[in-house]
């Protein structure tokens, strides 16, 4: 089978450059099924409940979340009551939301899809690898493939969570520093692995800001806003190939289309609803 995962989608560049690519990508690339991290999709901070819902019409099947999870309180309803979103899984148990997610491919695959957030140059939370042990526990044994998104700032923090869960996953893909690593591999018990699967946004930036604005920020001290950029967007992620019957990877693949190579995928559909 073949899954799609997006790395963090960044404002509405991003969230249009997916609506206009990911139909006809997913029809013609015969994609099983898309997992994207949209913790940045409103603004470039946090996730709504609009812009939820047209990822999902746009092809989206599951959506993970990291640091920003809370950004936008009205998320919290989504949280708590749809089956296809997830929370970081070492976040405490009183948080809003699942820490793990089943769901299926069109021919009835199920996929179990998770969650974590790293601890190093990270906001304090429970133990990552404890975690994963815990809710690796928790689903149904029948369930094969498994896809974790790892979302923290350090390689290391990202390698070490690959070596742990080598064999136990079919992959473990990192997110949350928006630049793609060059790094993607399959590990020696089967599952496939990147530090990070890269932005999902405006490139011409600082992680998906105008480059003015952060730079005015970090030269003067000023309290200048981090609005989202524009030009040169671009989706990136990685194209994986796995055995449903034992939730191996045989294959990973960097992805990333700007809007030309893009738009060959798109049709002539538009969405206007409001985003940002």
């Amino acid at each position: 089978m073949r899954v799609l995962f997006l790395g963090d989608i960044v404002g509405r560049p991003g969230i249009q450059l997916v609506v206009n690519t990911l139909p006809g990508f997913r029809r013609q690339q015969s994609i099983d099924l898309v997992i994207a991290n949209a913790e940045n999709a409103d603004g470039g901070s946090g996730l709504t409940p609009s812009i939820y819902r047209k990822l999902l019409r746009a092809g989206v099947d599951c959506v993970t979340l990291g640091d920003h999870i809370y950004k936008k309180k009205e998320i919290v309803e989504i949280l708590e009551s749809q089956t296809n979103i997830v929370k970081p899984a070492n976040y405490p148990p009183q948080a809003p939301g699942r820490t793990w997610a089943v769901v299926k491919t069109e021919t009835g695959i199920p996929v179990a899809v998770v969650s974590l957030m790293g601890r190093v140059y990270m906001k304090p939370v429970d133990c990552p690898f404890t975690a994963a042990d815990r809710v690796l526990a928790e689903i149904p044994a029948d369930v094969k493939v498994r896809i974790v998104d790892f979302h923290a700032e350090a390689t290391s923090d990202k390698q070490l969570m690959g070596r742990f869960l080598d064999g136990r996953v079919s992959a473990v893909l990192g997110t949350h520093t928006h630049v793609a690593t060059a790094d993607e591999q399959i590990f020696p018990g089967g599952t496939a692995f990147q530090c990070d699967v890269g932005m999902t946004g405006p490139h011409a930036s600082i992680l998906g800001r105008k480059i003015e604005n952060v730079l005015e920020a970090a030269i003067t001290f000023s309290p200048v806003p981090f609005t989202v950029a524009a030009d040169d967007p671009r989706m990136n992620g990685a194209l994986l190939e796995i055995d449903q019957r034992t939730g191996k990877a045989t294959k990973i693949e960097r992805l990333s289309l700007n809007e030309k190579s893009a738009s060959r995928y798109w049709s002539s559909e538009e969405d206007d609803e409001d985003d940002r």
